[in-house]
């Protein structure tokens, strides 16, 4: 049956490929938004074809054709379907209803199993894998990939889609004239989820383990999953920022999580999970040596205190400090703090104690030969 597509209407779906990114061959899956009216796209690919990557696809597509879509139609995908209800009614998925109140566009949904329902957006997923799969793509990240992808969609709006004799482009106009402006603020593409910290300072989201401070052990969090990131929070307030893993069993931690209980447990800083494998400058370790050196067994609880410096310090600042103690002899914990924390300050590494008022000051005369008469018994006349 040909159809009359109205200006300012859309379809979604997702698609599969085959992909090399940053040196290893993997599926991937594209995000397709289409507007019929116009035949304009919008294509985007993802490790997973996951809540955060459905709620991405929207955020980054309604920002590519500057406004949002009277209507979106969609398949009966669970992360947008929770329900089918009699009568044709869908019950939402939480994400999905977050979405739609945000950019207050209106849901349709095709029969099940009837993918001719929405025939534009199954053809562009046709075309996307043919056209801009084809040689399967070689990429460095997912980032370069979809830059690509977003070049090859306005490229195409050049070009004439069916038998019409305007370009995609000249009929695009139409469909922006009737979209609806976009909220002032975007939506947080990210899938959330109540968590509780483990006696580790572990939380998991989707098979894999992340880290958090000690000092969050067996508390209440909210996970946020993005596309890239996960993010922790607990009260309100970031207390973790991993970037995502989609492995399974997966151990993603920050060494500097761990650095509190570690200093109260010295003996476990060479056994320590999360600190395998840190990637530190050379400097750390020769101040280590000479620590041991100066110090015995007290000097691993020295060498914790200068790596909780990067706590609150950049790890390049901290290491130059390491780096000049080293080299002046200074060698301690208190010296290396007092060079980072000029760094810091953008002055010369000298103790001026007009910073500590709290410090009683000692005046010292210099000694004088006459000083030493009083110690003399006194001669008789």
């Amino acid at each position: 049956m040909p159809l009359a597509h109205p200006p300012g209407h859309a379809q979604v779906d997702f698609g599969e490929a085959i992909a090399t990114i940053g040196g290893v061959r993997r599926k991937i899956h594209f995000f397709c938004m289409d507007l019929p009216h116009s035949d304009a796209c919008f294509v985007k690919a993802y490790p997973r074809e996951t809540t955060e990557a459905f709620l991405d696809g929207h955020v980054a597509a309604v920002g590519f054709f500057d406004g949002v879509p009277l209507s979106i139609l969609y398949d009966n995908t669970k992360i947008a379907v929770a329900k089918i209800c009699g009568g044709g009614q869908r019950e939402r998925t939480r994400a999905f209803t977050e979405l739609v109140s945000h950019y207050l566009f209106r849901d349709r949904f095709g029969r099940p199993g009837k993918g001719n329902d929405k025939g534009k957006v199954e053809g562009l997923v046709k075309y996307a894998r043919s056209n801009f799969m084809t040689p399967a793509p070689v990429a460095a990240s997912f980032e370069a990939l979809n830059a690509d992808l977003e070049r090859r969609c306005r490229t195409r709006q050049d070009e004439r889609a069916g038998q019409h004799a305007e370009s995609i482009g000249t009929r695009l106009v139409a469909d922006g004239a009737v979209l609806r402006a976009l909220p002032a603020v975007p939506l947080e593409p990210c899938e959330k989820r109540a968590g509780r910290v483990s006696s580790t300072a572990l939380f998991r989201y989707r098979c894999n383990d992340y880290s958090v401070p000690t000092a969050y052990g067996f508390r209440d969090v909210l996970v946020k999953g993005f596309v890239e990131e996960v993010v922790v929070l607990c009260a309100g307030i970031e207390i973790a920022r991993h970037l995502r893993s989609y492995g399974t069993g997966v151990f993603v931690f920050d060494p500097l999580h761990y650095l509190a209980l570690i200093e109260t447990k010295p003996n476990a800083l060479d056994q320590a999970a999360a600190l395998q494998g840190w990637d530190l400058p050379e400097a750390f370790q020769h101040l280590r040596h000479l620590l041991e050196a100066r110090m015995g067994n007290r000097s691993k609880r020295e060498f914790i205190q200068v790596l909780r410096l990067m706590e609150a310090m950049p790890k390049d600042v901290v290491a130059s400090g390491v780096t000049h103690a080293i080299r002046l002899g200074a060698i301690g914990f208190d010296a290396v703090k007092l060079i980072a924390l000029a760094r810091l300050e953008r002055r010369p590494p000298r103790l001026d104690l007009a910073a500590y008022p709290h410090l009683l000051k000692v005046m010292v005369r210099t000694t004088v030969a006459a000083d030493y008469t009083v110690l003399v018994p006194e001669v008789a006349a």
